[in-house]
């Protein structure tokens, strides 16, 4: 058990003996109990919010609560002060080989320091990137991608299992598009001048392959044949072929689904009948007539009567249509179905979306809510827009793409975990630019980079000490002193912060630490430059190397745990 989970079980002991003795009424809900860092270092080494969050509830005063939550938690092995700050927040400080105590199990631990059990929590259904299949990747989707794959690696770490599920949007007017731009390509392999690509189809040479391909296969059979003989045929290849081809592109980033969906199949099978008449059957689906649309006039507009779901029940601004008055399914109504489908199988589901769908956050967390009973936790992630430049100047598109940047192509030219970490440098919602030029920068204001670096240097201080004949076995840690132990503080919060991540699903947080925890190497390692006794590598004192050098593999160690679940290597060595 790691250090933050083991107080926090003291702490909850402790309350325990309160409850038994009749100081503290039982059933109190301390979800929100929390065991952190003090915002002041130099309040203690951990604080809790106990009293706080229990006084109330308990109808107690905090501060006298806090009293007796602090008699109990002084009787607690390694603590050597418990202070009460405040209104009853209460501070503890640790004694230094509960530190150098941690700084074991990190090593003992190894790639498992933070992990929580595998399926010791509920079910996730991860969706991310989904785009439609008309091409590749490019790097509009690359930043969804990247933090729908990262947070489904976070949650696994933190003990869930994860459902990756790729949505493949195969029943919308894009995909006849599709097969007619295919058709087209089609008649060019069998020697056919096409000229410019028409407006309105899809112009990309990442098509050619797959006109020859059918080319090959059915010779000039629906060259000249009636649309409706090829349109399904050439738009089940044509879709076929683009999901292998998206396929490579997402491979390439180290990005595997285990699910890709089909929105045709779930229509085919009856899925959103099946919705409506769930939800028919608890009266949240209705016919009714929509409102005009602001600032349309009567004779603008047709009344026409629709199946509506009650969406203003959930919080929506007003009720949503699922069919169209040509009888089809809309989108929301697709969508509906599809989450209806996906709940079968998790019991949390996760959306990663692009921020331009944000209108629509609101319904489909609706219908998720009315389909589920109100019981299933639902999050949408929105994921903002990447601006693609080169030292600082706008990146031109690509012809051979039809006008876009691929995701392949930049990946080839930085690398799989640049760009990774590079896409979880900021909060997904925030704007990003990716600067070619930047991100590949050695500098500390490059955190690819200086993450890298504290985790390649760690790898060549074990090689020079090898060759030295000096090793971390058998380290005393009672050697390590006040500012060593101050990179263990910092080290053993990797737990905590995985579980705040995971909670939150916010990948990005796994970054931010691992900046900080790289930083904080840096510094002490920086602080050898002038003073020779804190360097890490003592030639004249085996003792302190073999500490230290056990402190730097703890770092390593965790430096890896946190680039594995961001799905970035960590380097040996810096080219």
């Amino acid at each position: 058990m790691t250090l933050y989970a083991r107080f926090a079980a003291h702490l909850d002991a402790a309350l325990d003996r309160l409850v038994a003795a009749g100081d503290l009424p039982a059933g109190l809900d301390r979800a929100n109990v929390t065991v952190e860092p003090p915002r002041d270092a130099s309040h203690g080494d951990l604080a809790t919010n106990a009293s706080m969050v229990l006084a109330k509830p308990a109808s107690t005063n905090p501060r006298a609560l806090a009293e007796k939550i602090a008699a109990e938690l002084r009787t607690v092995e390694g603590v050597t002060n418990v202070a009460i700050a405040g209104p009853g927040f209460i501070n503890l400080t640790l004694a230094d080989d509960v530190w150098r105590g941690e700084l074991s199990t990190i090593l003992d631990d190894g790639d498992n320091y933070g992990r929580t059990p595998a399926g010791s929590r509920p079910t996730v259904n991860v969706e991310y990137v989904s785009a439609n299949p008309t091409g590749p990747m490019h790097m509009g989707h690359c930043r969804g991608a990247v933090v729908g794959d990262a947070l489904a690696s976070l949650l696994e770490f933190a003990g869930h299992k994860v459902i990756r599920e790729y949505y493949v949007n195969d029943a919308g007017g894009q995909v006849d598009v599709l097969a007619r731009s295919v058709h087209l390509r089609y008649r060019e392999a069998l020697g056919e001048e096409i000229g410019e690509i028409p407006s309105g189809l899809y112009p990309g040479d990442y098509l050619v392959p797959v006109g020859e391909a059918l080319a090959a296969e059915f010779g000039d059979r629906y060259a000249a044949a009636p649309e409706d003989e090829w349109l399904a045929l050439f738009r089940t290849r044509a879709v076929a072929a683009m999901i292998e081809l998206i396929k490579a592109d997402l491979a390439l980033l180290g990005i595997h689904h285990d699910l890709f969906s089909s929105e045709a199949e779930l229509q085919a099978a009856g899925k959103p009948e099946a919705a409506e008449a769930e939800l028919r059957a608890r009266g949240l689906v209705y016919d009714g007539v929509l409102e005009a649309p602001k600032g349309e006039t009567p004779e603008d507009w047709e009344p026409v009567e629709l199946p509506l779901f009650r969406s203003t029940e959930f919080g929506d601004d007003q009720d949503r249509p699922i069919k169209k008055s040509n009888g089809q399914w809309t989108y929301f109504g697709a969508d509906l179905a599809y989450h209806y489908q996906k709940a079968q199988s998790a019991d949390q589901l996760i959306d990663i979306w692009g921020a331009d769908h944000a209108g629509t956050v609101k319904r489909i967390q609706a219908a998720v809510a009315a389909l589920t009973g109100g019981k299933m936790r639902f999050d949408v992630k929105l994921v903002q827009m990447v601006r693609l430049l080169r030292a600082g100047e706008p990146v031109k598109m690509s012809k051979r793409a039809g006008n876009f940047v691929t995701l392949a192509d930049v990946v080839r030219e930085v690398g799989k975990d640049v760009v990774r970490f590079t896409m979880l440098t900021r909060k997904a919602d925030a704007q990003m630019d990716f600067d070619f030029a930047k991100v590949v920068e050695a500098s500390k204001d490059n955190p690819v980079f200086y993450v890298q670096y504290a985790h390649a240097r760690i790898a060549s201080l074990g090689r020079r000490a090898a060759e030295a004949g000096l090793s971390a076995d058998a380290a005393d840690l009672s050697r390590l002193d006040t500012e060593d132990l101050a990179l263990v503080k910092l080290a053993a919060q990797f737990p905590r912060v995985v579980e705040g991540a995971a909670a939150q699903r916010e990948p990005h947080r796994i970054a931010f630490y691992l900046y900080d925890l790289a930083a904080a190497f840096h510094a002490q390692w920086n602080v050898g430059n002038d003073r020779p006794d804190r360097r890490f590598l003592l030639p004249d004192d085996a003792g302190m190397t073999a500490a230290r050098l056990f402190l730097a593999r703890a770092i390593g160690q965790i430096i890896r745990n946190g680039l594995a679940i961001m799905g970035v290597e960590a380097v040996q060595e810096m080219n």
